[in-house]
């Protein structure tokens, strides 16, 4: 209709030029009334001036998928709108990390089907810095965040990303079970851990429970695999799988050693199906109080409490168990990037915004347990009242955390990912044994980065 009128604007002008010399002060007169009336056709094709209601962002964020955590999320959106008068759409997404990413990149390739904000990992940064819209513009607030979470999402000097929440893997352990077994504190070393969950299983079966197992953990060939096998492999100082030399760390003893022990575990403390565990499948076996212990984020705290959970309040948290190298844990987490074509990018960024303020990841971490990006909230009183794990949470935050090599690697940290995990999983299906798959992964990985292996001469 809009290029119709223009066409018959353009036509009348024609018209009246073909019609009448212009030299003649009649002529100038209706051709000066044509040219008006054209710019006033053009003003009306424009969009209408009446009000067109509230803009509405979409926003993809497959976050905890439960239903105190989605329970808060609407209500931290409630009150954006209430603030600023701006919607939030949600599009849902799948839990599997290596499928969230493709979806995401599918969406992204037609402009009229992105979000306006979407989460992203903390690998994705450099994987999605070209979808994602520099952000140095709208937010300037920066210095409260964990250091390492802000430059994680810096790429060549842009932030595409700001730090919505952070993550790292802790041990959950049954309080009221170590008590009954005469144990003071938990498992300090991954030894420990394995004769105390030995220990536990065994006297929790012979009083009738069959179904009850030591440890469960993510071992399925996923991208959580390769955070729970970094987590063995780096406490005992085998390296980081890449490092940020760029050498790779993978076929050395240590590694070997702690792949080992962990496939020692399956169908001994650990039930025969943990193989094919993501982490909601840990964590109902732990709700269900068949478990002495297990491996997973920090979000599991609050969903542990929680109905159907039968745990109650009977279990704490606490950091991973201790190698030969120390205590560490995989950094985990996410940030809200806005979409670089996204129509109301103002809009978006003031989200984002929202959802990463210092007081509303306070709430946040009160209702939920998912720890902040902002380490001064740690330490505050009403958080260590419910959540007594976030004083040794900060300090892995701060020196103990160790990051996937997706920095150094940037897109191609998928296939580095996806050959370690299967590199892992076979060994825990004893399908090869650990210096078996060490020595093929390190060739795989060179073939795929072109990096040489620790202690070897770089070309």
């Amino acid at each position: 209709m809009q290029r119709r009128r223009i066409r018959f604007l353009f036509k009348t002008i024609r018209t009246q030029r073909n019609s009448v010399r212009l030299r003649t002060p009649r002529g100038l007169i209706r051709a000066g009334l044509c040219i008006a009336f054209l710019v006033a056709g053009l003003e009306s094709c424009r969009e209408p001036s009446h009000d067109p209601g509230p803009v509405t962002i979409t926003l993809l964020d497959p976050g905890w998928l439960d239903k105190e955590f989605i329970a808060w999320r609407y209500h931290e959106e409630e009150d954006f709108t209430r603030e600023t008068g701006i919607r939030v759409k949600h599009f849902p997404a799948p839990e599997r990390a290596v499928d969230q990413l493709t979806l995401w990149r599918k969406l992204f390739q037609s402009p009229s089907d992105a979000p306006d904000v979407f989460a992203i990992d903390v690998i994705w940064p450099a994987m999605m810095a070209e979808y994602s819209l520099s952000l140095n513009p709208y937010l300037t607030d920066t210095q409260q965040d964990f250091p390492a979470l802000v430059a994680n999402d810096t790429v060549n000097g842009q932030l595409v990303a700001m730090p919505y929440h952070v993550d790292t893997g802790l041990l959950f352990y049954r309080s009221d079970l170590l008590r009954a077994y005469g144990y003071r504190a938990p498992p300090a070393t991954w030894d420990e851990l394995e004769k105390m969950a030995a220990r536990i299983q065994q006297g929790e079966r012979a009083k009738g429970k069959k179904d009850f197992w030591g440890f469960v953990w993510e071992g399925a060939a996923s991208e959580a695999l390769t955070c729970n096998a970094l987590e063995w492999q780096a406490s005992e100082g085998g390296g980081r799988i890449i490092e940020g030399d760029g050498t790779i760390s993978v076929n050395n003893p240590r590694t070997i050693r702690a792949w080992e022990r962990a496939a020692r575990w399956v169908g001994s403390i650990s039930p025969p199906s943990v193989t094919a565990y993501l982490e909601w499948d840990a964590l109902n076996i732990w709700r269900s109080g068949n478990a002495a212990f297990m491996r997973n984020w920090p979000t599991s705290y609050l969903v542990s409490q929680s109905e159907p959970s039968t745990v109650g309040t009977r279990f704490a948290a606490t950091v991973l168990p201790s190698g030969r190298a120390g205590h560490t844990g995989t950094l985990g987490g996410a940030s809200l990037s806005v979409f670089r074509n996204s129509r109301h990018p103002k809009e978006a960024a003031a989200l984002v915004r929202y959802l990463c303020r210092r007081d509303v990841e306070l709430a946040r971490a009160l209702a939920t347990s998912q720890p902040p990006v902002i380490p001064a909230l740690f330490d505050d009183p009403e958080v260590l009242k419910t959540r007594p794990h976030f004083v040794e949470l900060k300090q892995m935050f701060l020196n103990g955390v160790v990051a996937r090599p997706s920095t150094i690697t940037g897109t191609k940290y998928v296939q580095i990912s996806e050959a370690y995990f299967n590199a892992v999983h076979s060994v825990l299906t004893k399908k090869k044994t650990g210096a078996q798959a060490a020595s093929e992964l390190e060739k795989e990985l060179v073939q795929i980065t072109g990096f040489q292996p620790r202690g070897t001469a770089r070309p």
